[in-house]
């Protein structure tokens, strides 16, 4: 079922794809590319998820595409680009994207009462189409809950789904508060059919998914040999195989699967507002306030918000086995798609985290592996120990075994490494010297450090 993916969001080397040049700024593609490789391959490992599948798009353009691990466990299936994975409640956005088009024909208005087309609903000639998709309406959510619960392992409709939740009486005052709620985009999805004549599903394919040739887009009922395995996860331990919801769960509040290179298609031409009207687009992606003005940090089917200082549009999903997250960066002409096969571990926020800092702060981010790698070398003089051939052959020629076991009595002693200061960056001799204060359990030195343009070091000296 489409759980609570916005509260979750608070919370082996497959295929690669690299298509165009276009990268920060003294960054080439590859270079690009392969700390991503690094960094998403070890962060899944650290996880201990099935897989997470990746696609980046920036300039327009598909720059990264790339999954790791196991689509299924059992036969040890790899993950591929061509994976198809539940996306859960970023299928939201396509409803509301839906709802904007039949707009633009004069079907309906945002403002239309929900009494105009269904009638029989709580207090359904004060709730606005637009308070169903800003999650302002007031009906209460039929899925908060974030595990597999007996009822979903039963089949049911929309309607029933409505009868059962949307007559309910409202949780609040429409407009007068804002609260997650898939009960908002079963009801969407409902008027969308009724004004439209076509099912959703049918009138997604026709509008978006075949004009974009998102060719995997479908309804995640229909299973296909292509779908990674679902997956949980009980407190700490291992993957464990998870039942999917039953049919009729989903609908238009997280039906859909798909590969996340499909998605990066949509987030393309949502980049380049080729999806909708510019009125519409602007609806689409304007953060809806309450009766009192204050914000509710969502427009319409989308999160709005702030990362690494750049504006930012997002959602999350999550259905039985699965999660998701598509972030888009509007001004950087940015999109990341992080989809996963396990709902026990939250492996898609810090994945989009790294691939955002690397696109968005390249400087800051190289900075932040510079002192991880510093870390790791002074760890392993501690023990009396260096990966050559991270070093120069003069910087080889000063370690020797003299060197480095004078290196181990002196500093294996002071006990842990419990904070790493970068003080100073310059440029000396063609080199960058860094100075470092590293502070142990029992004493502080300094690191006096020379960096060669091709990232060896050759000089890395401990200090009083």
């Amino acid at each position: 079922m489409p759980h609570s993916a916005l509260c979750k969001l608070s919370r082996s080397l497959i295929a690669i794809v690299l298509i165009g040049s276009v990268a920060p700024a003294g960054q080439s593609p590859e270079n690009v590319s392969s700390v991503l490789d690094q960094k998403i391959g070890a962060l899944r490992e650290s996880f201990g998820v099935p897989s997470v599948s990746v696609a980046v798009v920036r300039g327009g353009q598909l720059f990264y595409a790339k999954a790791f691990g196991q689509a299924t466990l059992a036969g040890e299936i790899a993950a591929s680009t061509s994976t198809r994975y539940a996306v859960g409640s970023i299928s939201k956005q396509f409803t509301a994207a839906a709802i904007l088009l039949e707009q633009e024909k004069g079907k309906l208005s945002l403002g239309d009462k929900v009494s105009k087309y269904l009638p029989d609903l709580t207090r359904a000639d004060e709730v606005t189409i637009r308070n169903l998709l800003s999650h302002t309406s007031g009906y209460e959510d039929y899925a908060p809950q974030d595990y597999l619960i007996p009822e979903w392992t039963k089949p049911t409709t929309p309607t029933e789904i409505m009868n059962h939740w949307a007559k309910k009486p409202l949780n609040f005052d429409p407009g007068t508060q804002w609260q997650y709620s898939n009960t908002n985009y079963v009801i969407a999805g409902a008027i969308l059919e009724k004004v439209s004549g076509q099912p959703l599903l049918s009138f997604l394919k026709t509008n978006f998914f075949d004009p974009l040739g998102m060719a995997s887009a479908g309804d995640c009922e229909v299973h296909s040999p292509a779908d990674a395995s679902a997956y949980t996860r009980y407190a700490l331990g291992p993957p464990r195989p998870v039942a999917r919801e039953a049919n009729g769960w989903y609908f238009a509040a997280g039906e859909l699967c798909m590969t996340p290179s499909d998605l990066a298609k949509w987030d393309i031409a949502f980049l380049q507002k080729r999806i909708l009207a510019a009125a519409s687009y602007d609806e689409f992606t304007r953060e809806v306030k309450l009766k009192d003005g204050s914000g509710t940090h969502y427009a319409l089917g989308l999160q709005v918000g702030d990362q690494h200082g750049t504006p930012a549009l997002f959602h999350g999903g999550e259905v039985s086995g699965f999660l998701a997250l598509n972030t888009l960066f509007p001004a950087k002409d940015i999109g990341i798609v992080v989809l996963s096969n396990e709902d026990g571990v939250n492996l898609i926020s810090p994945v989009t985290q790294q691939i955002a800092s690397e696109l968005l702060d390249p400087e800051n981010a190289a900075a932040v592996r510079q002192d991880q790698q510093v870390r790791s070398i002074l760890e392993s003089l501690q023990q009396g120990r260096i990966d050559r051939s991270l070093f120069t052959a003069n910087a080889n020629s000063y370690f020797t075994a003299l060197a480095l076991s004078d290196y181990r009595d002196s500093l294996g002693p002071v006990g842990p490494l419990q904070l790493l200061d970068r003080q100073n960056a310059s440029q000396r001799g063609g080199m960058t010297q860094l100075s470092y204060r590293a502070r142990f359990a029992k004493d502080t030195v300094r690191l006096n450090i020379y960096l060669m343009p091709d990232g060896k070091f050759e000089q890395f000296l401990v200090e009083e």
